[in-house]
């Protein structure tokens, strides 16, 4: 297995990048990648990685699509960037999958017009795992879809069903769509229209979810169009923060507080594991040809490592195939 990797995505890169890729290959014995980026930046990070070192490839690619600039007009004019070369490399077959931490933006321009959607796939959507409390549930789309079309939620929930599927062992994934009422006459025009769709779609659809109980373990999939979704991600990740530092300041506050801390330690340890997103790694782009996971911008070396066996656990599970043959049945 084969995968690519862009050096230069990330605020910590390409050493966090590099130093995670690392983790990843000495975790895998199986694993081949390609590093992309500036080659006289990426080679000295190299140096005391003799044991994996016939595994990685350099490709030099010496331009680099920033944060700052236009997505789509970078992938355009940045040919020799890692974004780009390295969704060709998927679409022509020598790697076969991409990870990178750099701008989301250039990775969905990059799936979408070098890389190229999967035959019926209207929009790709990202797709982050978020905890429920008993493992994960994937949110779709969290935001590469501002305005959606009924038909675009419906694919959602089968690109998001094939993921959980290929990716997290769920044999038959429960798939449900956010709104702001459990009854099917609730919502604006876009999820009323989309239910009696979703019904009818070929994977186990289990109706509405309130925002309340988002996080009660009701589906394996949620599906929200990209405005909603990127809301529901960003208050989770504020409402975590802000929950693990109240905590942390009441126990702090007396004596009492303090020696319940110590005490709970261990728990608070494994709850800020489940709370982690580097455990997780990454939002796989869903709908395009081949697997590509965005990792997250800040990732350290962890987190990347995580990313990157995420991908590869989505090349394993055959999930841009599941997809499309999924597509064919709707």
């Amino acid at each position: 297995m084969k995968i690519y990797i862009d050096a230069m995505g990330g605020d910590n890169a390409p050493g966090a990048i590099v130093e995670g890729t690392l983790e990843a290959l000495r975790a895998d014995p199986e694993l081949e990648v390609v590093l992309g980026g500036p080659a006289a930046e990426v080679e000295p990070l190299l140096s005391g990685a003799e044991d994996v070192r016939g595994r990685i490839a350099l490709d030099d690619a010496p331009e680099v699509i920033t944060n700052h600039e236009s997505p789509v007009m970078g992938v355009r004019k940045k040919t020799n960037s890692a974004t780009v070369r390295g969704m060709l490399a998927v679409r022509d077959g020598s790697c076969e999958g991409f990870v990178s931490a750099g701008s989301t933006g250039a990775v969905l321009a990059g799936g979408m017009f070098r890389l190229g959607r999967i035959p019926g796939v209207e929009r790709p959507a990202l797709a982050p795992l978020l905890p429920n409390g008993k493992g994960h549930f994937l949110l779709i789309d969290c935001g590469a879809n501002v305005d959606c079309k009924p038909e675009y939620l419906v694919q959602f929930g089968l690109m998001g069903e094939a993921y959980m599927r290929g990716v997290m062992g769920i044999e038959k994934p429960r798939v449900g769509l956010i709104n702001i009422g459990a009854e099917a006459e609730k919502g604006n025009a876009l999820v009323k229209e989309t239910y009696p769709l979703m019904e009818k779609a070929p994977y186990h659809f289990v109706g509405n979810v309130e925002a309340r109980d988002i996080t009660a373990d009701q589906a394996d999939v949620l599906v929200a169009d990209g405005f909603s979704g990127n809301l529901v991600l960003k208050f989770m990740e504020g409402l975590a923060g802000t929950l693990m530092g109240i905590i942390k300041k009441e126990m702090m506050a007396d004596l009492r507080g303090k020696i319940s801390g110590l005490i709970g330690k261990p728990a608070f340890r494994r709850v800020r594991k489940l709370m982690d997103y580097t455990e997780v790694g990454g939002a796989p782009l869903l709908g395009v040809r081949g697997a590509v996971v965005k990792a997250h911008g800040s990732s350290n070396a962890h987190a990347f490592a995580c990313a990157i066996g995420q991908c590869r656990k989505m090349i394993l599970g055959r999930v841009a195939e599941t997809i499309e043959e999924g597509v064919r049945e709707i």
